[in-house]
Formats: C-alpha cells, sequence, structure tokens
C-alpha cells in the first residue's frame, strides 16, 4: 500500500496551485542511461512532493544536454553529468551562466582492476597489480579488457605495457562489448572462479557481486594523460583518477529559486550506493521510476536530510 502510494505519487500527483506557485515549472534533464534516470526520478518526486513544483523531464544525453544550455539556457537542472565528456560546461561555468550544485557522485565515477573478494581472502597478495603479476595463474592468467570505442581500453592497453603482462605471462582478452565484460564478471564470481579485469562504476555488477579494486599505482596526471592517447611514447604506471560527476543547474534557476537549488545541492549519492541501486534494479527487472520508489521506501533516512524543514514535514505525511 505504502509503495502504491508513492508510486502513484511519483507517477504525477501535485500540491495545490498556492503551493506551485513557491516553486513553478521546473525542467530536468533525464540522461539516456539507467543510473541518470533513477536519479532524475527522485529529484522529480522531491521537487514535486516537497516543494510544490511543476516538473518537466526532458530527455537528454551528456551532449544535448550541454548543446541546450549553450543555446536556449534550459533545461534548468542537469543531474549526473559528467563533464569530462562535455568540454563545454567548463565554458558556460566560466561565463556564469552554470553552477555546479552538487557532487551527484560524491566520490565521482570511479574505474579500476577487480579481483574477487574470494580470491583475496585466500590470497591477500592479490590486493596489488604487484602480486596479481607475480601470481598470474591464481586469476585465471587473463586479463578482461575494455572493449575497442571505450576511452578506457587506451589507457588500459598502455598500462599493460607499462606493467609488462607479457613477461608476468598474463594473456588479454579485449570483450567485444560492456555487456560481455560485466558477464564474465558476473559468471565468474556466481561459480567462484579466477577474475581480473576492468569495471567501471556505478554499475549493476559491482553493485551486485562483491568485487575488490586492486591497488595499480599512485595515480599521477601527466602519466594518466599520457596513457589516454593511442600514440603516447611513454606508457607509464598510473591509476586511474575518479571522474567528477555533476549536478548543475543554470544561473538563472540558482538566482529565482534557492529553496530548490539548496534540494538539489544536497542530493548525493555514493559510487557503490548507485552501483547497488542499478543491482536492485537488474535483478527485479525494475523501471527507473519502480527503482526511485524502492530508494525512497529504503532510505528515507538519507533523502530525508536532503530537505528543508517545510518540505520534510510535507513529505512526512507519504511516510507514516
Amino acid at each position: 500500500m505504502k509503495r502504491t502510494l508513492i508510486a502513484t505519487a511519483v507517477a504525477g500527483l501535485a500540491f495545490p496551485a498556492a503551493a506551485m506557485a513557491d516553486c513553478g515549472r521546473v525542467s530536468v534533464a533525464e540522461m539516456n542511461w539507467s543510473s541518470a534516470s533513477i536519479i532524475s526520478k527522485i529529484t522529480e518526486f522531491l521537487m514535486v512532493q516537497g516543494y510544490g513544483c511543476e516538473v518537466t523531464l526532458v530527455p537528454s544525453a551528456t551532449t544535448t544536454a550541454v548543446t541546450s544550455l549553450a543555446e536556449n539556457n534550459e533545461p534548468d537542472v542537469v543531474p549526473e553529468l559528467w563533464i569530462n565528456s562535455a568540454p563545454l560546461y567548463t565554458r558556460l561555468e566560466a561565463e556564469g551562466r552554470v553552477r555546479k550544485a552538487a557532487d551527484v557522485f560524491s566520490d565521482g565515477g570511479t574505474e579500476n582492476w577487480f579481483v574477487p573478494d574470494y580470491l583475496i581472502e585466500e590470497h591477500p597478495e592479490l590486493a596489488t597489480i604487484e602480486g596479481v603479476l607475480a601470481n598470474p595463474e591464481l586469476v585465471g592468467g587473463r586479463f578482461h579488457n575494455c572493449p575497442d570505442g571505450w576511452g578506457c581500453r587506451i589507457a588500459n592497453d598502455n598500462l599493460i605495457i607499462a606493467h609488462d603482462f607479457e613477461g608476468a605471462g598474463m594473456d588479454v582478452f579485449n570483450h567485444g562489448s560492456g555487456e560481455t565484460l560485466a558477464a564474465a564478471m558476473a559468471t565468474a564470481y556466481e561459480n567462484r572462479e579466477p577474475f581480473f579485469g576492468y569495471m567501471y562504476g556505478p554499475t549493476a555488477v559491482l553493485g551486485r557481486y562483491g568485487m575488490v579494486a586492486i591497488d595499480i599505482g599512485e595515480y599521477d596526471s601527466e602519466i594518466h594523460a599520457c596513457n589516454q592517447t593511442v600514440d603516447c611514447e611513454t606508457p607509464a604506471i598510473s591509476s586511474f583518477p575518479a571522474a567528477p560527476v555533476l549536478t548543475v543547474v543554470t544561473a538563472d534557476f540558482a538566482e529565482r529559486n534557492p529553496a530548490v537549488f539548496e534540494l538539489v545541492s544536497n542530493i548525493s549519492f555514493t559510487s557503490q550506493g548507485l552501483s547497488e541501486l542499478l543491482a536492485w534494479q537488474d535483478l527485479n527487472s525494475a523501471s527507473a521510476e519502480e527503482t526511485a520508489v524502492h530508494f525512497l521506501t529504503t532510505e528515507q533516512d538519507t533523502w530525508m536530510g536532503w530537505l528543508n524543514t517545510e518540505a520534510a514535514e510535507r513529505l512526512s505525511a507519504l511516510f507514516p
């Protein structure tokens, strides 16, 4: 009953017009991937039910959203903008046209090389790349690499040279798609088999299985920059940096609606927390809206802390 009530609210219930006037109309980008869609649905629910906003979700993607901000000063709110893929954002921010509201991933988007926790429990030396390469047979003698076309593939290929995989006897398997890479990780874990490979986060597979990010060396910005280029002449050792992932708003929106700007400034998730939410979605074959409802019903203590006093009082009525 409680979940039905909240699902109905997410679908579009709103407060009376008097309360609506406090916020007005708000356009929120809904990016075309799972985690972003879930965040947009949660944001929509809190804006509508807590602040009386009339929200329009605008289907979008990284380049589309930033181009629209530049040309049309819309949408008002863009959750989960990966700014390393949107160089135009930096210019818009410098011009004062957009503002960072929050690191919507508090620890950034992540990229790592992983080994299952059960292998590290048996062989603690596998927690570092030195330990893995000294014992390739313990991880199956294979590194599961990114597909062609992914940015990580270039960096991985250079790191493979820097760590001398060939000299260590480590084979490299280049996956044809992200789906086969995730499936290989899932199959190995479910069968408690060896696995060693790349994965980014947040993803459902990292939320579902106990994979451990191994230490592949200190991060060095200059080395990483070279490793990201196909023609890097001196591949060397560096870990991946966390990618900044933001909620961005137009300057106009922040000025005309400070209460809702404060709300979106508070909405933030850890990469692992979102991975677990994506895992729930995957296991339950759930829509983004259903996954948002799951979060709202199970993480009330988290999101109540994002609200101001008035909004918290309004939403408390839905969660007796």
